[in-house]
C-alpha cells in the first residue's frame, strides 16, 4: 500500500511539472544548487560540450564522502536500482528493484560498463570513475546526432557532511522523435520529479547509522577500462 501511494504521490508531481512546464523549468534545472555550482565546471562537461540543455541538482547529506559513494556505485537496473519511484518505473516496463542495502556484489564497476536502465539492457555507459568523487554516464552520440550525459559528485562539505551533485547535460539531434526524447519537453519534468526522489533516498540511507548498513569486507571498486 505504501509504495502505491508513493506512485500516485509521484505521478501527481509529474502531472503538476508537465502543466506548468516552461514556467518552471528553471527552478528544476537548479533544485538544491548554488549559484557556484550550476557554473562549475566538472569533469565529463566536456563530452556534451554545447548541450540544448542541463541541470544540476544538489544535496547537503550529514556523511562522509566514504557513506554516500557505495550507494551511488550500485545505480541500475538489475543492479541497486535508482532509488526513486519504483512503482513508476516498473509500470513503464524497467522491471527495478531498489536494494536499500550495501551489496558488496554490487560495489564491482568498472568504466565501460553499462548501467542498464530497463531490462533490455538499454542504458548509459560508464565514462569517468573517480574513487568517492565522480561518476559520469553517458555514450557516443546516436544516429540522429542525440547524446547525454548523466552524472554524480561528490565534495566535501563543512562538519563532515557531504555535498552530492548531479548533472545532466542533453544534446537532442535531428527529428521530433529527437527532440521529445531528448530535449527538456518531458525529460525535465518528469526526469526531475524521478532525480530529486532518488537524491533524497541516497540522503537517507547513507545517512543511517553504521549498524544498519551493511559493512564492505573490502575495496570493490575498479578503476580503467
Amino acid at each position: 500500500m505504501v509504495k502505491v501511494l508513493d506512485s500516485i504521490w509521484g505521478l501527481l508531481q509529474m502531472a503538476f511539472h508537465i502543466a506548468l512546464g516552461p514556467l518552471l523549468h528553471g527552478r528544476r534545472t537548479r533544485w538544491g544548487a548554488t549559484d557556484a555550482e550550476v557554473l562549475q565546471q566538472l569533469p565529463g562537461d566536456e563530452l556534451v560540450r554545447e548541450p540544448d540543455w542541463s541541470y544540476t541538482h544538489a544535496i547537503t547529506i550529514n556523511a562522509p564522502r566514504s557513506a554516500v559513494w557505495p550507494w551511488l556505485l550500485q545505480l541500475g537496473q538489475g543492479r541497486g536500482g535508482f532509488y526513486s519511484y519504483e512503482g513508476l518505473e516498473n509500470l513503464a516496463g524497467c522491471n527495478i528493484r531498489n536494494v536499500l542495502e550495501i551489496r558488496p556484489e554490487l560495489q564491482r564497476l568498472r568504466v565501460g560498463d553499462t548501467i542498464r536502465m530497463i531490462g533490455t539492457g538499454f542504458g548509459p555507459r560508464v565514462m569517468m570513475l573517480d574513487l568517492e568523487r565522480a561518476l559520469v554516464l553517458g555514450g557516443k552520440p546516436e544516429g540522429d546526432g542525440s547524446r547525454a550525459t548523466w552524472a554524480f559528485y561528490l565534495f566535501d562539505g563543512t562538519g563532515g557532511t557531504t555535498r552530492l551533485i548531479e548533472r545532466g547535460r542533453h544534446l537532442a539531434g535531428q527529428g521530433i522523435l529527437a527532440k521529445l526524447g531528448w530535449g527538456p519537453y518531458l525529460v525535465d519534468p518528469i526526469g526531475f520529479v524521478m532525480s530529486r526522489k532518488m537524491l533524497k533516498t541516497v540522503k537517507r540511507l547513507a545517512e543511517q547509522p553504521p549498524e544498519q548498513r551493511v559493512a564492505l569486507p573490502g575495496q570493490f571498486y575498479q578503476a580503467g577500462g
